[in-house]
C-alpha cells in the first residue's frame, strides 16, 4: 500500500512539469498523510489540465454517511474494475497525484524505519513523477461537497519488493494523456497501465525516523538513517 509521500518541488516546477497552471498555496510537503489535503492533475470538462487539491482518502459518491466507511486511501489495480467504490472512477474520473516520492517501512511496529522511494535519474532534471490515481466527488443532504482520491497500487517491482510487496502504479509522461482521457467512458484503454514500475526506475533511502509521525514536517526528515534496510514490513 501507498499510506504517505511527499510533494516537495516548488509550484512553478509542478505546473511545468505537468503541463498545468501552477498550483497555488501548496507549500512543500514532505509527510502528506492520509486525510490531508493533497494535490492531483486531472482533466476538465474543457478537456484542459487542472491542478486541485482534494482529500485523500477517497468517498464514493453514493456513500451517504462517509462517518461509517473506512477511509480509502489506496485501490488495487486487481480489483477496482470490479468494486464499486473504484469503477465509476476508474472509467470516467481518473487522476495523475504528483510527488517526488513515496515512503514504505521496515522493522517491527515500535520501531519502524522509513524509507523513501524517488526516481533513480530524474527525467530532464526534474525529481517529480506522478502515482495513478481516482477521484470523486460526494455531495451530502445538507449540500456540502468534498472531492477526494484513492492511489491505485500494483504489485511491486524488484527494488520495492525488498522492503514491500505493493507500490503505487506509477504512470510515465509519455502515457499522461492516455490515462487522463476519460472521454471514452471505458477503462480498457488503460488496463496496460496498471503494471509494477520498471525495476531500474526507483531507488530506496532509509530516512528520519521522524517521519513516523504524521504530525512532523520539514526537510530533516528526509535525512538519511545510517540503520540497515532491516526486515521487511510487517
Amino acid at each position: 500500500m501507498c499510506s504517505r509521500y511527499s510533494l516537495t518541488s516548488p509550484s512553478q516546477a509542478v505546473g511545468s512539469y505537468f503541463r498545468a497552471l501552477p498550483p497555488h498555496d501548496f507549500p512543500p510537503r514532505y509527510n502528506i498523510a492520509p486525510t490531508q489535503p493533497a494535490l492531483i492533475l486531472r482533466q476538465s470538462a474543457s478537456t484542459q489540465r487542472e491542478l486541485t487539491l482534494v482529500r485523500w482518502g477517497m468517498i464514493p459518491s453514493w456513500v451517504k454517511d462517509p462517518a461509517s466507511l473506512s477511509t480509502l486511501i489506496n485501490a488495487r489495480a486487481e480489483t477496482a474494475a470490479e468494486k464499486p467504490s473504484f469503477r465509476g472512477p476508474l472509467r470516467h474520473r481518473r487522476c495523475l497525484v504528483p510527488t517526488d516520492g513515496f515512503y514504505e517501512w521496515t522493522g517491527p511496529t515500535r520501531a519502524r524505519l522509513p524509507h523513501l522511494i524517488r526516481l533513480r535519474s530524474p527525467r530532464q532534471g526534474s525529481t517529480l513523477f506522478a502515482m495513478a490515481g481516482l477521484y470523486d466527488h460526494w455531495v451530502g443532504a445538507d449540500g456540502s461537497e468534498l472531492e477526494s482520491m484513492a492511489i491505485l497500487t500494483t504489485a511491486a517491482n524488484a527494488t520495492v519488493g525488498t522492503i514491500h510487496d505493493r507500490m503505487p502504479v506509477i504512470i510515465q509522461l509519455e502515457d499522461f494523456d492516455r490515462w487522463l482521457d476519460v472521454s471514452s467512458g471505458s477503462a480498457l484503454s488503460v488496463l496496460d497501465l496498471l503494471r509494477p514500475a520498471p525495476d531500474t526506475l526507483l531507488d530506496l533511502t532509509p530516512v528520519n525516523p521522524k517521519l513516523n509521525n504524521a504530525r512532523n514536517e520539514g526537510p530533516d526528515l528526509l535525512e538519511a538513517s545510517t540503520t540497515s534496510l532491516g526486515m521487511k514490513l510487517i
